[in-house]
């Protein structure tokens, strides 16, 4: 099937991404295949062929070649991976030139793996715009995805219900809906089951509990917040770890960031207004949003709150789910990761309705128009930016980005994977300081938000410190992270 169009289609504007790779060549079936496994795994995803990506231009693909190719990708795909993947493969006539698109959707059979001859199979997922052999923890959040159960409800075997304190949740409960739980409530909440005659907490139970259990099996269930001169992170100005049950942490984080924003006043006719630095209302909403969605299963990350001179950023672990993309948010769309504790929030009412979250932080923000909000992927982390416009400053690029993403285009979420992806380029040969990364990818400084992204894929995992134990020492320099 041949789709010919006289205007370019508009992926070949976007940088490669968790959902998209340029091939100028044909690599080895393997390399598709890992492709192929990781969209699969994930949110699904293009692979276009005929295209150059750094810098991007429109290569071709000699139409002599054009139905073999199609025959060996498939075939690739097909004798490699495991269960079957079926994608669909057409032409693309750009500029007098064919180009040859695989789309793969994302997968039923989750998880799909390469066959390997008298080896264990490998598993693959799409980390920003790099393939990734997937940990034993992910292989079995996709397996969970397959059975569709969420994280929250699997039973904590090893931990008896009676050393399981919910107190405060009982307590916060009856204040909000007048109702007293009981034995019978808890179990029909999904927090307590029976397997093989015992009562066990699920792990919704823990996370919602004050109990000793829940430091032990979740100790990254916390909310890192901080406050940092300028905007870099060298240096800290404040910093509160948030500890507790999750339900309990909104208002204690609310508490620190109005310790850490101006409060401005203007005098009407009347009365004296009031208005906060950024919009309250808008930020505890998205602070409800990272603790329902994060995804608990990953270990290691916790939710973190981080305030600059010129930003509010709140980064909370896991991409959005995969049938949700970034540019469909605030559309009244929902996709529940955590199904115990999203009901429970509602019943607290720290949820007013499924979808309404991000339309209520931009209803929010129409009474700030000098604030932009980004939306962004970052690595394996989702993250809400409240940025202060500044028309004028450096890095005029950034700001065109984050306007993009304020209107529910992905402009900010490409840029920064486009910066990511230069990063791990970049450091695919040797281990570089911070000056010698931004030399190599063209930046003329370290500007702020080539230092954010730096600090993202930290978190996220893509790079680490080459002193690890020694974060700020002038010999400081970073390298891809092996998995």
């Amino acid at each position: 099937m041949t789709r010919s169009n006289k205007t370019l289609p508009a992926f070949l504007d976007q940088p490669e991404s968790r959902k998209l790779e340029f091939k100028e060549a044909f690599p080895k079936g393997d390399q598709i295949a890992r492709t192929a496994v990781a969209f699969a795994n994930g949110a699904g995803g293009r692979i276009v062929f005929g295209v150059k990506d750094v810098p991007r231009q429109i290569i071709g693909i000699p139409d002599s070649q054009i139905f073999k190719t199609e025959e060996w990708i498939t075939n690739c795909i097909f004798d490699i991976c495991t269960p079957s993947i079926v994608p669909e493969i057409y032409i693309q006539s750009v500029e007098g030139r064919s180009l040859l698109v695989v789309e793969i959707y994302p997968g039923a059979q989750k998880p799909y793996k390469i066959k390997k001859s008298g080896r264990t199979n490998e598993v693959y997922i799409r980390v920003g715009a790099s393939n990734r052999k997937a940990s034993a923890e992910t292989i079995e959040a996709l397996e969970r995805q397959r059975r569709k159960v969420s994280f929250d409800a699997l039973t904590v075997f090893e931990c008896p219900v009676k050393d399981i304190d919910l107190s405060r949740f009982k307590n916060a409960f009856k204040a909000q809906t007048g109702r007293n739980i009981g034995k019978t409530q808890l179990f029909n909440m999904g927090l307590f089951q029976k397997e093989q005659a015992r009562q066990c907490p699920t792990n919704a139970a823990l996370l919602l509990s004050d109990s000793p259990a829940r430091k032990q099996n979740f100790p990254y269930a916390k909310i890192e917040c901080a406050r940092f001169k300028r905007t870099d992170k060298r240096v800290f100005l404040d910093q509160l770890t948030i500890e507790g049950p999750i339900h309990d942490s909104v208002e204690p984080c609310l508490t620190f960031i109005k310790k850490n924003i101006a409060l401005g006043s203007t005098i009407g006719e009347i009365y004296r207004n009031d208005r906060w630095e950024y919009p309250l209302e808008a930020i505890r909403e998205a602070l409800i949003n990272a603790i329902i969605h994060r995804d608990y299963a990953i270990l290691g990350s916790d939710i973190k709150v981080a305030i600059y001179d010129d930003m509010l950023e709140i980064t909370s672990p896991g991409p959005l789910p995969d049938a949700l993309p970034v540019e469909e948010l605030g559309t009244g769309r929902s996709e529940i990761r955590n199904r115990v504790l999203a009901p429970i929030f509602k019943e607290l009412k720290l949820i007013e309705a499924w979808g309404s979250g991000i339309q209520k932080i931009r209803e929010e923000l129409d009474q700030y128009p000098e604030i932009s909000l980004i939306l962004q992927e970052v690595g394996n982390a989702f993250q809400v930016q409240f940025v202060k416009k500044d028309p004028g400053r450096a890095e005029s690029g950034q700001s065109q980005g984050r306007v993009r993403a304020e209107s529910g285009q992905s402009g900010a979420e490409t840029e920064a994977e486009s910066l990511q992806q230069k990063v791990m380029n970049v450091l695919t040969q040797d281990a570089l300081s911070k000056s010698e990364i931004a030399n190599k990818i063209g930046l003329k400084s370290v500007t702020g938000y080539f230092n954010r992204t730096i600090r993202s894929m930290l978190t996220e995992g893509l790079i680490e410190y080459t002193i690890p134990e020694k974060p700020n020492s002038r010999l400081q320099k970073y390298k891809l992270k092996k998995y």
